[in-house]
């Protein structure tokens, strides 16, 4: 199963997320969820760095299939917020399509928000 959760401060913006695991809704190379989950998180990273000048860290670890992104500039830039957001709507919008037993969501808020 994937497990995402999102990050965000006390005032709603969105900081980043983590995400881990396979969903294994069908065989390696045909997983669907995990294809369409993986390129959300993706072009989200990417997005933020091409088009937002926040400062941002991310690890992504393929052994542990692990992908982290945080956004360590406050506050979050408008262009950085809006593209969390898009991700959060995707990421939720496969969850519900594709259920609980494939991926779960959930959000957290920063410690220090």
């Amino acid at each position: 199963m994937i497990q995402v959760t999102f990050y965000r401060e006390k005032t709603g913006e969105y900081t980043g997320f983590r995400m881990e695991g396979h969903a294994e809704f069908a065989a390696y190379g045909n997983d669907i969820v995990c294809a369409g989950v993986s390129a959300l998180v993706i072009n989200t990273i990417n997005s933020i760095e091409a088009f937002a000048d926040d400062a941002c860290i991310q690890k992504i670890h393929q052994e542990k299939d692990v992908v982290s992104f945080a956004v360590t500039s406050r506050p979050v830039s408008r262009e950085a917020e809006l593209l969390l957001r898009s991700l959060v709507m995707g990421v939720e919008s496969v969850a519900k399509e594709y259920g609980k037993k494939y991926i779960r969501v959930k959000t957290k808020k920063n410690k220090e928000g």
